[in-house]
């Protein structure tokens, strides 16, 4: 009996990480939005904890799309670090989105299924 088990081990890890593995293909930004999924911030998320992800998705990983939460960006107004945050967290979950660790964000975020676009700016 014990055996069996112990066959059994490296297929429940496998199972366990598949769905965190890389497969080396390029997921096209939207789906979850399509299954109606957004990623914003926790409202108990801290200021430092917002600069902190806006400087993740912007700086560390320069992703396209941060232009628009600058000045004359789609998403500059309203100019608060929680609306940056939302934008650039999102942006970044979009990009990965059948992965939920792409909204964990240190624990400051959540996935919403309420649109958060406001005006022009669509999320």
């Amino acid at each position: 009996m014990a055996h069996s088990f112990l066959a059994l081990i490296p297929t429940l890890i496998l199972c366990l990480l598949l769905p965190f593995s890389n497969t080396g293909g390029t997921l096209k930004p939207g789906n979850a939005q399509a299954s109606g999924q957004w990623c914003v911030p926790k409202p108990s998320t801290t200021e430092e904890q917002l600069q902190d992800s806006i400087h993740f998705v912007c700086d560390e990983r320069g992703m396209a799309g941060c232009s628009s939460i600058q000045i004359g960006g789609s998403c500059f107004y309203p100019n608060t670090t929680i609306n940056h945050a939302s934008v650039v967290m999102n942006m970044y979950y979009q990009s990965n989105p059948t992965h939920p660790v792409s909204c964990w964000f240190r624990n400051s975020a959540l996935i919403t299924i309420t649109d958060p676009s406001y005006g022009n700016c669509k999320f």
